[in-house]
């Protein structure tokens, strides 16, 4: 690959960019990072908002493709890096299954975990994205059981998402620490490419906060 096909990633520690980091180095992708001190508040600067006008992370810049939003960054880098075996192709039978969880995560889990963390009254489960918190939950527990991952004996991008979202909605307790939930984390989480990432937020996010005056 030359230079122009690295990727580009707008990054901020301990963030949900962080899935989309751990997933380039599990795809073994080249790719650089445009790291935003979000406690200085530089996600809302004008610089940030032309690229994502939600001023949120992630987002990547591949060539002329400009890509926000978590499930649609996950499928792309995917599809573009297939050596890596983590997409299922077009043709394999695992494919709808891998789409449908990925975007599962964005379309059921985010906005019943956000209700929940908010403590907000849930929507009326026939106008509810998501039904209700303790229905999309079991889905997500009863697909975990047939592991050890999303798709059986494979692991996919879609793992790579969900290991670090139940990592850290587990973490604030927004998610009960079910030990399928708990096995799946640590099995997630125990990667070299989670544990390289994770050690480098720690201190990355340790800079933000001085350079910020926290």
């Amino acid at each position: 690959m030359t230079t122009t096909d690295r990727v580009t990633l707008y990054y901020s520690p301990q963030s949900r960019a962080t899935g989309t980091r751990v997933l380039l180095e599990e795809l073994g992708a080249p790719y650089d990072l445009h790291v935003l001190n979000m406690k200085a508040g530089e996600q809302r600067r004008p610089a940030y908002l032309s690229v994502n006008p939600l001023g949120k992370v992630p987002a990547i810049r591949h060539g002329d493709a400009l890509v926000t939003e978590q499930v649609a960054i996950t499928i792309y880098l995917a599809d573009l890096f297939p050596q890596a075996g983590l997409t299922p192709a077009l043709n394999d039978p695992l494919r709808g299954p891998y789409l449908r969880w990925i975007a599962y995560y964005g379309a059921s889990f985010e906005p019943a975990m956000i209700d929940k963390f908010m403590q907000r009254e849930p929507a009326p489960i026939t106008q509810s994205p998501y039904a209700d918190y303790d229905t999309m939950l079991g889905a997500l527990e009863t697909q975990l059981a047939k592991g050890p991952y999303l798709l059986g004996e494979r692991m996919t991008a879609a793992d790579v998402l969900w290991g670090v979202a139940f990592t850290w909605t587990m973490m604030f307790g927004i998610v009960p620490r079910k030990d399928v939930f708990v096995r799946y984390a640590e099995r997630m989480a125990s990667r070299p490419a989670y544990q390289r990432i994770n050690a480098d937020d720690d201190k990355m996010a340790a800079e933000h906060a001085t350079a910020a005056g926290g």
